[in-house]
C-alpha cells in the first residue's frame, strides 16, 4: 500500500507541469528586439496583450514549470531599443501560472511566435517596423472603403480578423487598418452611448461605457459600407474617447477621466514605492576599476522625493576588498546588479604575433678584359743587347668574391716589344639570402605594447695627428633595430582593431673594412581591423635593380668580334629585394572577456497565443 501511495505521488509530481522553462534571454536583433523563452516539452501555452495605458506587453504562461532564478529582472534600459525593462512573477492564487511584464519606452507592436523548443515575443524598436518590413501597409479611404489602397508607413494593422485583435488594435494610436465586417450607419443627433451600444450590437462585442460619455454632444451619422471597427474608431476620435481592453471586453472612458485614473495611478505607484523596503547587498568587483563602476551604478540609484519620503539610494566603496555596497530596493539592486554583470569581465589579453619577410637575389657576370692590351715598340733599341725577361702567362680556377683573372699573359722585354700585358675576366655570381623576423607581443585591451631588438656592429675611425699627439684608432658603433608597437582595440563583434607602427633596419655590405656597413630601414605605420584569429597582410614592398656600365674607344668598342679588345667587361648587376609584413592578432581570453558567438537571425511570424 506505501509503495502504491508513492507512485502516486511521483506521478502527480511528473505531469503537473505542462514545459519547464530552460533559460530567459534578451536580444537585439536589426530594428527588433527579442523576448526568447527556451522551453523542454511540448505543451505550452502562452499568451500576449498589451496595455498601452500603460506602456507595457504582458506576456502570460499556463502549466509552466519555471525556477526563481529566471524570474529576475532584466534592465534593458541600455539598448536603443523600444525596451526598457523586464520583470517576471508567478501569478498569485497559482502554482504554475506566471507573467512576465515588458516595460515600454512608447507603444509598439509584438509578434508572439514559437520556433521549435523556443518561444519568442518579437517587438518593434520603433513603431512602423512590422508594417514596413513584413505587412503590405493600406490607408483606408472613408469614402471609398477599402477598397483605394496606398503604401503608408507606421500603420496599426490587426494580426488576424478575430475579435480580440481588432478591439486592441483600436486602443493603440496613430493610422490603422480596419478589417472588421461592413456596416451603414445612419443616425441623426443621436447620443454617444447608444450610438455605441448599436455598433457594439452588431459587431458582438462587449462594450463598457463611462457615464460621462452620455454629456457628449450627440451626433448625426451617414456612413456607407465601412468597417465597424472604423465606425467605432470614427466615433472615439470625434467625441474624445479612449478605449482599453479588458480580454474581449472594450471600456471607453472620456480622456478627461482616463487622464485623471492615470495620475492617480502613477502617484499610488509613487506610494508603493515609497514604502517598498530597503535592502542591502555586496558586490565584489574582480576586473574593473572600483572607481569607474561606481561612477556608473550612481545614476541608478533611487532619487530621494519629498513629497512621497521617497528614501534615496545609498552607495559605498571599500578599497581594501575591492567591493561595492548598495542600499536601495530590490528592483533597483536587481538592475544594478545586472549592469555589474555586464561590465566586470575580465579585459580581453590579446597576442600580437608578425612575421617580416625580406628575400634578397643578386646577380652579376664579368666577361672581358679588364684592361684591355698595353705593349710598347722600340725601334731604336738594339735587340741583341736587350735581355729578354718575358713572357710570362697566368691562369686561375679560384676566382675571388670581385674578380676572375681565368687567363693572362705578361711580357717585361722581348727584342723591340716592352711591357706587353693583358688579363682575361671571366666572373659570374649570384646571392640568395632570406632573412624572417618574428616579433611578438602581449597586451591588454587599449593598451599600447611594444617590443624592440637591436643589433649592433662597429668599424675603425683612424684619428689624424696633430702637432705631439699620435694618429690613434677607434672603433665606432652603429645599432640595427627593430621595433613593434600595437594599440590594440577589441570590438563587441569579437574583432581587433589596431594602430600599428613598424620599423625595421639591417646591415649591408661594407664599402672596405674600414668603413662602416650600408643600412637599410623600413618603417610602416596604419590601422587594420582583423578577425580574431586571422591574418593579414600589412605591407609589402618589391624592389628590382638593373645596372651595367661599359667604357671602352668609341666606334672601335663596338666592332664586331674584336670590339672586346678595345673596352671594359661586360658587367650587368641584377638586385632583386622584397619584403612581405604579416600580422595575426588572437584573444586569448575570448569566454573570460565576454566575447561569445552572436545567435543566428530568426524570423517574425504573426500569432499572438501559441
Amino acid at each position: 500500500m506505501t509503495q502504491k501511495i508513492l507512485f502516486f505521488i511521483f506521478l502527480v509530481s511528473t505531469f503537473a507541469y505542462g514545459a519547464e522553462i530552460k533559460t530567459v534571454n534578451f536580444l537585439q536583433e536589426g530594428e527588433v528586439s527579442k523576448f526568447v523563452l527556451e522551453f523542454d516539452g511540448d505543451d505550452i501555452q502562452a499568451e500576449r496583450f498589451h496595455v498601452t495605458e500603460d506602456k507595457q506587453i504582458i506576456l502570460d504562461l499556463k502549466n509552466v514549470k519555471l525556477a526563481n532564478k529566471l524570474l529576475r529582472g532584466i534592465d534593458t534600459s541600455e539598448f536603443p531599443g523600444s525596451t526598457v525593462y523586464i520583470s517576471g512573477y508567478k501569478k498569485a492564487g497559482t502554482n504554475s501560472d506566471y507573467r512576465f511584464a515588458i516595460q515600454l519606452r512608447d507603444n509598439v507592436r509584438s509578434i508572439l511566435e514559437r520556433s521549435g523548443k523556443k518561444l519568442v515575443l518579437n517587438i518593434e524598436n520603433r513603431f512602423g517596423v512590422f508594417s514596413k518590413n513584413k505587412i503590405q501597409p493600406e490607408v483606408v479611404d472613408p469614402l471609398k472603403g477599402n477598397d483605394s489602397v496606398t503604401d503608408a508607413i507606421g500603420l496599426n494593422v490587426p494580426k488576424s480578423n478575430s475579435l480580440d485583435d481588432i478591439l486592441e488594435n483600436l486602443t493603440l494610436s496613430g493610422p490603422k487598418k480596419y478589417v472588421g465586417k461592413k456596416i451603414t450607419v445612419n443616425v441623426d443627433n443621436l447620443p454617444v452611448p447608444e450610438l455605441l451600444n448599436i455598433i457594439a450590437e452588431t459587431s458582438g462585442f462587449n462594450i463598457i461605457i463611462d457615464p460621462d460619455i452620455s454629456k457628449s454632444q450627440p451626433l448625426t451619422l451617414s456612413l456607407t459600407n465601412i468597417p465597424w471597427d472604423q465606425a467605432l474608431d470614427t466615433v472615439m476620435s470625434i467625441s474624445n474617447v479612449v478605449a482599453t481592453k479588458k480580454g474581449n471586453i472594450l471600456v471607453l472612458k472620456t480622456y478627461d477621466n482616463a487622464a485623471r485614473e492615470k495620475d492617480n495611478e502613477l502617484k499610488a505607484l509613487s506610494q508603493t514605492k515609497a514604502l517598498e523596503p530597503m535592502v542591502t547587498k555586496v558586490f565584489l568587483i574582480n576586473y574593473a576599476a572600483l572607481a569607474d563602476i561606481s561612477k556608473i551604478v550612481k545614476d541608478y540609484l533611487t532619487l530621494p522625493n519629498p513629497q512621497t519620503n521617497q528614501i534615496a539610494g545609498t552607495i559605498q566603496t571599500d578599497d581594501r576588498t575591492n567591493s561595492i555596497i548598495i542600499r536601495d530596493t530590490v528592483d533597483v539592486i536587481e538592475r544594478i546588479k545586472k549592469v555589474i554583470e555586464t561590465l566586470d569581465t575580465q579585459t580581453p589579453q590579446i597576442m600580437i604575433e608578425s612575421k617580416i619577410v625580406e628575400a634578397t637575389e643578386n646577380y652579376s657576370k664579368r666577361i672581358g678584359l679588364t684592361r684591355g692590351i698595353t705593349f710598347g715598340y722600340d725601334p731604336v733599341v738594339n735587340s741583341s743587347t736587350t735581355v729578354n725577361t718575358g713572357p710570362g702567362f697566368s691562369f686561375s680556377t679560384a676566382p675571388t668574391a670581385t674578380a676572375a683573372e681565368v687567363g693572362g699573359l705578361s711580357l717585361a722585354v722581348f727584342k723591340r716589344l716592352a711591357n706587353l700585358n693583358f688579363n682575361l675576366q671571366l666572373m659570374e655570381s649570384e646571392t640568395k639570402a632570406k632573412v624572417i623576423s618574428s616579433p611578438k607581443v602581449m597586451t591588454q585591451n587599449k593598451r599600447r605594447a611594444s617590443i624592440t631588438s637591436t643589433e649592433t656592429t662597429s668599424f675603425r675611425v683612424q684619428q689624424v695627428a696633430t702637432g705631439n699627439q699620435p694618429a690613434l684608432a677607434t672603433f665606432q658603433e652603429i645599432p640595427a633595430t627593430l621595433n613593434l608597437s600595437v594599440l590594440p582595440q577589441v570590438t563587441n563583434d569579437g574583432a581587433i582593431s589596431m594602430e600599428i607602427q613598424l620599423t625595421k633596419s639591417a646591415f649591408g655590405v661594407r664599402p672596405s673594412n674600414d668603413a662602416p656597413p650600408n643600412t637599410t630601414q623600413r618603417s610602416i605605420n596604419t590601422n587594420v581591423l582583423v578577425e580574431n584569429g586571422s591574418t593579414v597582410v600589412i605591407g609589402g614592398l618589391y624592389t628590382n635593380a638593373t645596372l651595367q656600365s661599359v667604357s671602352g674607344i668609341p666606334v672601335l668598342k663596338d666592332l664586331p668580334l674584336i670590339g672586346w679588345l678595345f673596352r671594359t667587361p661586360i658587367n650587368p648587376d641584377n638586385t632583386k629585394n622584397e619584403l612581405v609584413i604579416f600580422l595575426t592578432p588572437r584573444i586569448l581570453n575570448q569566454d573570460e572577456a565576454g566575447f561569445t558567438e552572436r545567435q543566428s537571425a530568426q524570423g517574425v511570424g504573426d500569432n499572438s497565443k501559441i
